[in-house]
């Protein structure tokens, strides 16, 4: 085989190679985005101790968990709650927990129709949609099952990790 022809035929795979790749990073985002909750839909407010007051009773099915990724990659673990109801939900002393004694109490927090907040099981910087458990190792595996619970210990809302 000469040279020119096989100059081709690696010119050919270049090509074939970026547009499966780019089919599969575009296909990869859009389910992705599916899953998870698009920042800008997310209202979110701040994260200020000021007038956070009593829990008001949640509609049961208004705050879910929407999903559990990364089980067991400390890296990438994150559990994402989602608040369908009306007006703002105070998360402040809500809890996340398992059956194996893992829980992450809420710090003061507000959600909003519609907003959603990701809890990182690693450490790092609390942000309007992003809070850190400060974990040093994976909390979650597959086959357990996340509870929500409000502060009086009511489970809200429950999820098996896939």
């Amino acid at each position: 085989m000469d040279r020119r022809r096989l100059i081709y035929y690696l010119l050919l795979n270049i090509f074939v190679s970026a547009c499966v790749t780019s089919v599969i990073l575009y296909w990869y985002d859009r389910n992705y985005r599916s899953v998870s909750l698009p920042l800008a839909q997310a209202p979110v407010v701040s994260t200020s101790a000021t007038s956070f007051g009593p829990t008001q009773p949640v509609q049961q099915g208004t705050v879910q968990i929407v999903s559990v990724v990364g089980a067991g990659t400390l890296a990438v673990e994150m559990v994402t709650i989602k608040y369908a109801g009306e007006g703002e939900l105070n998360l402040t002393n809500w809890q996340i927990k398992d059956k194996n004694g893992n829980t992450y109490t809420f710090p003061p927090f507000k959600l909003f129709t519609n907003g959603a907040i990701r809890i990182h099981t690693t450490s790092g910087a609390n942000t309007a949609v992003d809070l850190f458990w400060g974990q040093n190792k994976a909390v979650w595996q597959s086959g357990e099952t996340v509870l929500l619970t409000n502060p009086q210990g009511d489970v809200q809302d429950s999820y098996p990790v896939p």
